[in-house]
């Protein structure tokens, strides 16, 4: 029991820091979408999109290896921790040395501007820096020091958040003599206005580097070691992993990096192939809803998937969860989805941005079936046979790539968020069918399809049914989500209470 409590109070520590570093980033986007324009947000949008790749080539799998392979048995763990760390600092460096010598074709591929190579260098020393940190955090995960990993993590998000609203949000207000004009000749040392959204990248550089500095202990207590045969096995399981890694960021933020350059010129009138970038950017960010349910929901069922595993009715309970999750996924996708203009309106402060809500029921819906394919994805990992997932996930890859390509110059970036649905739900579906032949579970999957018809019904006519004046708009939208709910209530409840009594 004690082992239980230890690894729950741990998983909770990790998902809290986790989804709290999300929200507290997610919480800058009324202040960017305030005081950037779409185009200059598109600049942020298209280089995050090139780092979430980017992280991925920096670390290429080596943090999971770091964990195989320290549970082997007969392992010198400080031996392993020298030598791991050894090949990841000699390639982060010659990976960020690369970066920065291609700076100037990274920022065209975006269509960036000349004048701000900059933000490519400090891209590249972010990349760089949270490379180093990966296997040192990797080492708290494996000597239980939940609490230090989780404290050094939100200590360099605080730290990131408030130096946004420094620079973004408090430097402008006194240069410009709206707040606190007496300290206008400090804040001009320190502040440039022509630097505008490279605060964002310069704020997440300092961060990195105060999250290295956190991790001194564990930095101190290295010793540079290499030794190429040792590290061949460790490269060969990795490899794999880096590669459905790849997939997986492929399947996630290749439209923003797609999207300029596949879009037609004057696709939006009047508008640059950055600011369609800052739009779909800035409206992607409202499916995060969705998002840290699914981050909760993985940190917390993953362990409790592997502990249930040789359980005689663990089938029937994995079928039980995709229920459940499923359902209440879907009340959040009809609840965003047909309130979405009153929660964009406090989010997003421009009135460019709110061009492309209508990307979010679609992104929410994506984002629901990402959900469902985590939960069935338990199959292939309690019976180790992982390479479907790289099998799935490049598939995933394949068809968003092809989708994006047809989709883009017709739809702009309502394809882009059409791809991304129809790679998750392919995705879904196809780990359902593949589960069925290898590790059959009873999942409901007619009855949670008619559910889910239902829910797009709705939010169909939500949007496409508007009433006028804001009252009848209002009453509408909440009487189809009450509706939605009623249907729940009736339907699910006696199946839940003849559960119970069967139990």
């Amino acid at each position: 029991m004690s082992v239980a409590k230890r690894l729950a109070s741990q998983t909770a520590v990790y998902g809290v820091s986790s989804i709290v570093g999300r929200v507290l980033t997610y919480l800058l986007v009324p202040f960017y979408t305030a005081a950037f324009a779409a185009a200059e947000y598109g600049v942020v949008t298209g280089l995050y999109a090139y780092v979430s790749f980017l992280n991925v080539v920096f670390t290429y799998g080596m943090e999971t290896t770091y964990f195989r392979f320290a549970n082997r048995p007969g392992t010198d763990r400080k031996d392993l921790y020298d030598r791991v760390l050894s090949l990841l600092l000699l390639s982060t460096a010659g990976l960020t040395v690369l970066l920065m010598l291609l700076a100037r074709p990274l920022l065209a591929l975006l269509e960036i501007p000349p004048g701000h190579d900059e933000y490519a260098y400090w891209v590249a020393l972010i990349l760089g820096l949270d490379a180093l940190t990966a296997i040192p955090f990797a080492r708290l995960r494996l000597e239980n020091k939940a609490r230090k990993f989780a404290g050094i993590k939100l200590a360099g998000i605080v730290v990131n958040v408030a130096l946004n609203l420094f620079f973004i949000v408090l430097c402008p207000a006194v240069m410009s003599g709206k707040w606190l004009p007496a300290l206008q000749p400090l804040v001009a040392r320190v502040y440039d206005p022509t630097t505008g959204v490279g605060y964002v990248f310069l704020s997440n550089l300092v961060a990195s580097g105060l999250t290295l500095l956190l991790l001194g202990r564990e930095l101190l207590d290295f010793r540079f070691r290499l030794n190429l045969d040792f590290l061949k096995p460790l490269l060969a399981y990795a490899f794999p992993l880096m590669l459905m890694g790849l997939a997986g960021m492929v399947n996630e933020t290749l439209d923003r990096i797609l999207l300029p350059k596949w879009l037609p010129d004057n696709f939006y009138p009047g508008q640059s192939s950055l600011t369609a970038v800052g739009i779909y950017g800035a409206c992607y960010k409202l499916s995060i809803f969705m998002q840290l349910v699914i981050q909760a929901f993985r940190y917390a069922a993953e362990p409790f998937f592997f502990s249930q595993s040789t359980e005689k009715n663990s089938p029937a309970t994995f079928a039980l969860i995709l229920k459940w999750f499923t359902l209440c996924c879907a009340v959040i996708f009809v609840g965003i989805s047909l309130n979405v203009e009153d929660i964009a309106g406090q989010f997003l402060k421009r009135p460019e941005y709110l061009q492309g809500i209508a990307v979010v029921p679609v992104l929410l819906l994506a984002n629901l079936f990402l959900g469902v394919y985590y939960n069935l994805s338990v199959w292939f990992k309690l019976t180790d046979k992982t390479y479907f997932g790289t099998y799935i996930g490049a598939g995933g890859a394949v068809l968003t790539i092809v989708l994006n390509f047809l989709l883009i110059p017709v739809l702009g970036y309502m394809g882009s968020a059409l791809a991304t649905l129809a790679c998750y739900f392919m995705m879904a579906i196809l780990c359902w069918r593949l589960g069925e032949r290898h590790f059959p579970v009873p999942y409901p999957a007619l009855r949670l399809g008619l559910w889910l018809l239902f829910a797009v019904g709705l939010v169909a006519l939500g949007w496409f049914i508007s009433p006028q004046g804001w009252w009848a708009r209002h009453a509408w939208h909440a009487g189809l989500t009450a509706l939605f709910l009623a249907a729940l209530y009736l339907v699910e409840r006696p199946q839940r209470a003849r559960a119970t009594n069967a139990t």
